[in-house]
């Protein structure tokens, strides 16, 4: 017998594909791979595959990709092939209780935190954006609410200073494929004793906006630096300078106070554009002006008219 139950698997982005990957080598058997429909993108809209389904197609995996996969046609597609297992990474849809019930050992979610903090869909962004020193993944098994159900395995994972959304998210999509296996093989065997969620320690990491990206620089520098890290790659944290969106990537903060208004440009150096807070100095690494490409500080004021004394956000 195989060591990893018969699954569909389900996912759509690239925080999917460790978990699919893992799956597929370690020689699961997978009956299918559901993602979401191709999206149009870029200045010509053509259609564009996401990652999950170029990774199946590419190793024989038969697609499917429901506009809806509570509809009953979903549902009897995904029943009929009877699997015992469903496993979610990032799919971007709530399931049915109807297709819950299909698999005899459950549906299993790989969730980017240590739950039940920051259920919801953007748990990544917010355990940087909120200074956390540590975060992690977790296997459930799902049931019909947001990042629920009851806890099958953990592992932590440590948040570095310098970590923005982007790194963390690479590693955290690899080590939640790392679990995701061994929670599957534990669960084939039968010595997985799921554990409930404390919803009273429960926290929620909702969608970000692109409008979320724009810093408040009268909070102290710590809490601005968290905000640039948590949001880079996307949406971007951003200022406003001569009428346009400035994005801010690569940041440090100092102990440096000043006496000038927050948001206030005091120094250009090696290190990167030293811009006051509320309380402590914010350094900037590296600016994106709108409709352009991103530029070491060096660069960006060799291109561009920045003067000392400038104040973001006006």
């Amino acid at each position: 017998m195989n060591d990893l139950p018969s699954l569909i698997f389900m996912g759509t982005p690239e925080f999917a594909l460790p978990s699919l990957r893992e799956l597929h080598a370690a020689g699961a058997p997978i009956l299918l791979a559901v993602t979401q429909p191709d999206k149009p993108k870029g200045r010509g809209r053509k259609l564009v595959a996401p990652p999950v389904k170029v990774f199946a197609e590419a190793e024989g995996i038969p697609v499917y990709q429901p506009e809806k996969v509570k509809s009953a046609e979903a549902i009897e597609r995904i029943a009929a092939l009877n699997p015992a297992c469903i496993v979610l990474a990032a799919y971007g849809q709530l399931l049915s209780a109807e297709i819950l019930k299909v698999p005899t050992l459950g549906a299993v979610n790989v969730h980017a935190s240590l739950l039940p903090k920051y259920r919801g869909p953007a748990p990544i962004h917010w355990a940087v954006i909120q200074g956390e020193l540590e975060t992690g993944v977790t296997t459930m098994l799902m049931d019909t609410g947001m990042d629920t159900g009851d806890i099958l395995m953990q592992r932590q994972v440590p948040i570095e200073p310098t970590d923005t959304a982007g790194s963390l998210h690479d590693r955290l999509a690899q080590e939640g494929a790392t679990l995701l296996v061994e929670t599957l093989k534990l669960l084939q065997q039968g010595t997985l004793r799921p554990k409930a969620q404390d919803d009273s320690k429960a926290t929620y990491a909702p969608m970000l906006a692109k409008e979320d990206g724009e810093i408040d620089w009268q909070e102290d520098a710590e809490t601005i630096c968290c905000r640039i890290r948590g949001l880079d790659p996307w949406p971007g944290g951003f200022t406003l300078w001569q009428g346009k969106r400035l994005k801010l990537f690569g940041c440090g903060s100092l102990p440096l106070s000043t006496q000038v208004e927050p948001g206030t440009v005091i120094a250009a150096t090696d290190d990167g554009l030293q811009v006051s807070a509320g309380k402590g100095t914010v350094v900037i690494k590296t600016l994106q002006l709108e409709g352009r490409r991103p530029l070491p500080v060096a660069d960006f004021l060799r291109g561009y008219s920045l003067q000392m004394e400038t104040r973001f956000g006006e």
